[in-house]
């Protein structure tokens, strides 16, 4: 009976230990990542906080995903503050404005929190480990191009007629998407080949604030009572635009004046919304570049693995991105664009969205 009792004795404490063991084997690989989003507002960053939530839990993290209202910045800096304060080992962060979180991330960099901005640098802050985003400059290349190969600007006469709308003056990514559509579509400008009529070619005159659909359809709006643009007006051959939701507010001003399906003007986007799909079906918006959030989401997975291990973390640009502090590591990812011809391959096909999804009302 003795020897039985010992035996059973040394079995629940090997068991005892094997659990203890196995429990702060798990409590180890529980590492808390913060992931900042800048708004509910917009589909696309809905998408982008669900896929990365969702990605890094599966990878064995705890995550907080946290948006920040409506693009309020006070709320942004308060809920990064947050993380740092309950211990995320990781910070994740698509940043309201670039410029308004250096104070807060001193303190990540003085508690040796990884910083990684996803998708719109955070500038003037020597605090971020790494940039994962797009290749925002080839974003508006591809834009330019589409506008310069659809009017076929090489070889017809013209003049054509454009008027251009990038996105909230805040955003360190318009930097890129106006420069890149303009490094096409300028020389076409100087040349007389395309006709701004209100003169209005700078980044800061195309500006909208807070990337607003509201702000957009004004702005254009003003643009077609004071240049007389309509089908039965004056011409109006192209809209630049950095993303969809400036174009769908272009589209709403442009459908009042008169403007559809076969005398719409070239229309560019960005994000593939539903809303600008459908109006790409409808023949309302001529192409959207399309950036997979599931591939940007997988790469800063894959960042935040190398971090937490102490890998080396992947990148493939190191001499592009300058915050104010320095060059940021980063990986960039290709974009591609959808129009009416290949939406269904990209986005339907590829199980972005479901065809029900697009379906039009």
């Amino acid at each position: 009976m003795k020897k039985f009792l010992c035996v059973l004795l040394i079995v629940l404490l090997a068991t005892s230990a094997m659990f203890a063991a196995g429990t702060a084997e798990a409590g180890a690989k529980v590492t808390k990542i913060g992931v900042s989003m800048p708004t509910q507002s917009l589909q696309r960053w809905n998408q982008d906080g669900a896929n990365m939530k969702a990605m890094l839990e599966e990878a064995g993290y705890k995550v907080d995903l946290q948006y920040a209202g409506d693009n309020d910045i006070p709320t942004q800096v308060a809920q990064i503050e947050n993380m740092i304060a309950f211990d995320c080992k990781v910070l994740v962060i698509a940043a309201i404005d670039g410029s308004a979180l250096t104070e807060v991330l001193k303190s990540a960099k003085e508690k040796g929190v990884a910083v990684i901005a996803y998708d719109r640098l955070i500038m003037n802050s020597n605090a971020v480990s790494y940039y994962a985003t797009f290749d925002n400059f080839k974003v508006g290349t591809i834009q330019g191009t589409y506008i310069r190969d659809t009017l076929k600007l090489d070889t017809e006469k013209g003049p054509f007629y454009i008027e251009l709308f990038t996105g909230s003056p805040d955003d360190n990514n318009i930097n890129f998407f106006f420069g890149g559509a303009m490094s096409i579509l300028e020389p076409y400008i100087k040349s007389g080949k395309l006709v701004v009529r209100s003169g209005q070619t700078s980044k800061a005159q195309a500006a909208t604030p807070n990337w607003s659909t509201e702000e957009a359809q004004k702005r254009m709006e003003t643009l077609i009572t004071t240049y007389n643009y309509g089908p039965k007006a004056n011409r109006l051959d192209a809209v630049y635009s950095s993303n969809d939701s400036v174009a769908q507010g272009i589209t709403n001003a442009l459908v009042a004046a008169g403007y559809g399906k076969g005398n719409f003007p070239i229309l560019t986007g960005q994000d593939c919304d539903k809303p600008s799909v459908k109006n790409m079906i409808m023949g309302i918006q001529s192409m959207s570049i399309f950036k997979d959030t599931r591939t940007l989401a997988s790469k800063v997975v894959d960042m935040v693995n190398a971090i937490v291990k102490g890998t080396p973390v992947d990148i493939n640009d190191n001499k592009t991105y300058d915050n104010g502090t320095g060059i940021i590591p980063s990986f960039l990812c290709e974009p591609v664009f959808a129009t009416v011809d290949n939406y269904k391959t990209l986005l339907i096909d590829s199980g972005y969205y479901k065809e029900s999804d697009l379906t039009i009302n």
